[in-house]
């Protein structure tokens, strides 16, 4: 796994999907209720995978984290606390995210995975971390890179724990 730090980011490369979970693992074991985590990538980029490593890293049966492309929002519960992950791919823009009740889950008790953030619009988060997910193009086809880029104190501290 390559490091290479640049100002306030953080970018890795992973050279599997199980490396990819691993590093969402890692960075759950420092996650916190109201922790919200936007997901950013293309189709097929690994976005549902890092989910599944923040479900394990939680202590979230991770063979149950699916894509929740089809219902936009599951939650899972029976970890150190419970994770709700968000996808908002089929969403044509914020008119139809601000019923689906974001704002309630962030001031909830578990964590907020979201996968396609850019359907929120003009909704502001002043704190969260971001975390591009791209294909490595000097890589095999397995690999990625991970790029976080943090959003506020909270997130700048949590980086420390993936270093």
């Amino acid at each position: 796994m390559k490091n290479n730090s640049r100002k306030k980011n953080l970018k890795l490369v992973s050279v599997s999907p199980g490396q990819t979970r691993e590093i969402g693992s890692r960075l759950a074991r420092a996650l916190a209720p109201g922790d919200v985590i936007f997901l950013r990538g293309r189709l097929g980029s690994g976005k549902t995978v890092f989910a599944k490593g923040i479900a394990a890293g939680l202590g979230i049966n991770a063979a149950k984290v699916i894509s929740p492309t089809f219902v936009l929002i599951r939650e899972y519960r029976g970890g150190r606390i419970p994770l709700y992950h968000f996808d908002l791919y089929r969403l044509d823009g914020p008119q139809q995210a601000a019923p689906l009740g974001l704002e309630e889950y962030i001031q909830g008790n578990g964590v907020c995975v979201v996968e396609w953030p850019e359907k929120l619009g003009c909704m502001e988060y002043s704190q969260y971390l971001q975390v591009n997910i791209g294909l490595n193009e000097q890589g095999k086809k397995e690999q990625r890179v991970l790029e976080f880029i943090p959003r506020g104190e909270r997130y700048l501290r949590l980086l420390e724990s993936l270093k």
